[in-house]
């Protein structure tokens, strides 16, 4: 598997480019989160910062625009990628002229244009690892994709926090700025997409077509539920991770950017390698379902880690389960969102999937921090838990569907 990594021109750029995805999300998350706990910014302030997430859930909505319209360089897929990356480098160099105490609406002004950039270049990117891979390679693309989005979190959501600490927040934005320059340069070297479908035809069939292939889908109304429920109990878990570390527990900035940069690494790469072989060797429902039980019962060492309270060496084993787990279970997550695109409507067929998918790390802030005051943390992780089995049960309804797109991915 890692010579796939290192030889296939195409796994490569679905790593290099995951990364570049995977880069805004915690500095309009979790980062960004600190920074206002860091300014003495209030906890409701800090739980409606998750709001500026909302692009993620609706990016559907233009998703066909970069179906229809072919930037005039580097092809439909490349161009956007590359359009959407330098505009992101801008916006979070504007960010730092402000200061999250005084300006926290501004700031989160600017986070949602952010956020909506990110977006648009994961509609983009999305797009392109679907078209580009071949379909046997779709298990190593989704492997890859696990494993390029989550380093680039542990650089924006655990390097950031180690950089903060000791050159600050202004400067480590500026230098998060420089990284997303360096992948818009990368995207120039990246394959181009071979035997790449026609345009849809107007604008208007870009907009209904997809939609309207999607809704034909056999079982679709529980195929959307399973999306939406999936990943949502461990969505809500990370809601208000850094909150929790850092001003329930008391870790110092440091502390949690280097777990995060070492352990969180060190998981990370064993959850997106071990996903991927292991999605060589079961089925996809297999890998979902059992993927899917170590997610909801990894939110457990949280829970242990509040009624235990401050403790490093169980704060260092709850990121790496945790991370390890969540890397597994987005590895087979992604292959079957990639299995459901028609690739006529890709770009816009998987930002209304993944935009399902998003809805939970969006709209479970504000309700994440209302939990967590009246019925404090130990007992919010023990909800998240069960807040997973949903997503499984259904799962055991859909076994035959799942088991369709295996053999459309074969």
């Amino acid at each position: 598997m890692f010579a796939h990594y290192v030889s296939n021109r195409r796994i490569v750029a679905v790593l290099i480019m995951a990364f570049s995805s995977g880069l805004p999300l915690a500095l309009t998350g979790s980062t960004l989160q600190a920074w206002y706990t860091n300014a003495g910014v209030d906890i409701l302030t800090i739980g409606t910062l998750s709001l500026v997430g909302i692009p993620y859930t609706f990016k559907f909505l233009w998703a066909p625009l970069l179906d229809r319209f072919i930037p005039p360089f580097l092809g439909r897929r490349r161009g956007w990628l590359i359009v959407t990356q330098l505009a992101l480098c801008l916006s979070l160099l504007v960010l730092t002229f402000y200061n999250p105490f005084t300006q926290s609406k501004m700031m989160g002004v600017i986070a949602l244009i952010i956020a909506f950039l990110s977006a648009s270049q994961d509609i983009a990117y999305d797009a392109y690892r679907t078209d580009v891979l071949l379909p046997a390679e779709r298990g190593l693309g989704a492997a890859a994709l696990a494993f390029g989005y989550r380093m680039a979190m542990l650089v924006s959501g655990g390097l950031a926090l180690v950089l903060a600490d000791h050159i600050g927040w202004k400067l480590t934005y500026q230098f998060m700025a420089g990284l997303m320059f360096l992948f818009s340069i990368a995207t120039l070297f990246i394959p181009e997409i071979k035997n790449d479908v026609s345009v849809p035809f107007s604008f208007i069939a870009a907009i209904v077509e997809p939609f309207k292939n999607a809704w034909n889908k056999d079982r679709i109304i529980l195929i959307l539920l399973f999306v939406v429920l999936y990943k949502i109990g461990d969505a809500l878990a990370l809601s208000l991770m850094s909150n929790f570390l850092l001003r329930e527990l008391a870790f110092s900035l440091t502390q949690i950017g280097l777990t995060f940069k070492t352990v969180g690494l060190l998981a990370t790469l064993v959850g997106a390698f071990l996903g991927g072989i292991i999605l060589t060797r079961i089925s996809l429902f297999q890998a979902l379902l059992w993927f899917g039980l170590l997610q909801a019962f990894s939110n457990l060492m949280f829970m242990l880690l509040a009624l235990v309270g401050k403790n490093e060496i169980l704060m260092v084993s709850s990121i790496f389960i945790e991370q390890c787990c969540s890397g597994m279970s987005t590895a087979a997550f992604v292959a079957f969102l990639m299995s459901l695109c028609d690739t006529r409507y890709t770009a816009t067929q998987y930002a209304l999937f993944s935009a399902l998918a998003a809805i939970g790390r969006v709209f479970l802030g504000p309700m994440a921090a209302v939990i967590v005051e009246h019925i404090g943390w130990a007992h919010f992780f023990g909800w998240t838990t069960v807040a997973c089995f949903p997503g499984l049960i259904i799962l055991l309804l859909l076994r035959n569907r799942v088991r369709e797109h295996v053999e459309a991915m074969a």
